[in-house]
């Protein structure tokens, strides 16, 4: 399963253990980190990254899983994203990347406090017991939670809505009065830029989110052509899941979006 992993230290020395560990079990093949990153909260709430590891599959930074992560971690709030204003503008895309929800954020944020170090990671693990075990010595407060696509259903139903509205338009601007056409006209055309950004947006995301998994993918494919036995096994399946969640998730925000689209007409027919 893939999991977004958060393990917080008090100081930074304990945090290069704590990444040397989660290293040596990648190494071991008993987890796979994808991405990686130490950081620390400053002060003012903001997070500097301390070390960056470039030699996994995904890049820690842009719009990369832990990349957004840390954007709603160090964001101009300083804390969780849930406990203050709820969801920000912008916030929802960054949790879609991320694979998080707000709750996940606000406890990272109210254990990561300023001057505290932690270790960030993009993991497959089939068993909590290794990573807790390693971390627990270190002083490490681990967190994890299952990287999900949080924004699928509020983006299908956002254009759903958007598109039946622009339906909706068209109809009364086919039945208008010659001097109210310009108007309706304006709307419609008002609500295609919008629907057009959404879609740019969601295609954009989309589009990383298969980049990533494909990353994730060759990168154990390499490691099990070196692998042997039931590590080899291990990844074999780790592989496999990783694209099965992938495919899954293109195929429900398909369906979720036809079925908004035709809750969307029937609510705007009434």
């Amino acid at each position: 399963m893939e999991k977004m992993l958060v393990v917080v230290f008090d100081d930074e020395s304990k945090a290069y253990e704590g990444s040397r560990a989660l290293k040596q079990l990648d190494a071991e093949g008993t987890i796979t980190i994808h991405a990686e990153s130490v950081i620390k909260k400053n002060a003012d709430g903001t997070i500097a990254v301390k070390q960056s590891e470039d030699d996994f599959p995904v890049r820690t930074v842009g719009g990369t899983a832990i990349g957004s992560l840390l954007g709603l971690l160090g964001g101009p709030i300083g804390v969780g994203v849930g406990a203050v204003t709820g969801l920000l503008a912008g916030s929802i895309g960054d949790l879609h990347v991320a694979g998080v929800d707000a709750e996940f954020i606000d406890d990272v944020s109210a254990t990561l406090t300023p001057g505290k170090c932690a270790v960030i990671a993009d993991i497959s693990e089939e068993w909590v017991t290794p990573v807790d075990t390693r971390m627990e010595p270190l002083g490490g407060a681990t967190l994890r939670t299952a990287r999900k696509v949080v924004e699928d259903n509020q983006r299908a139903r956002d254009l759903a809505m958007l598109r039946a509205e622009i339906d909706q338009l068209k109809a009364e601007h086919a039945r208008a009065r010659a001097d109210h056409k310009a108007k309706l006209q304006a709307k419609i055309d008002k609500l295609n830029a919008k629907l057009q950004a959404k879609l740019d947006q969601a295609k954009q995301r989309s589009e990383q989110i298969k980049s990533e998994t494909e990353a994730k993918v060759q990168a154990l494919q390499k490691k099990v052509a070196k692998a042997q036995g039931d590590v080899k096994a291990t990844l074999e399946a780790r592989a496999k899941r990783i694209r099965e969640e992938y495919e899954e998730s293109e195929a429900k925000l398909k369906h979720s979006l036809a079925g908004q689209l035709k809750k969307a007409a029937a609510k705007l027919e009434k």
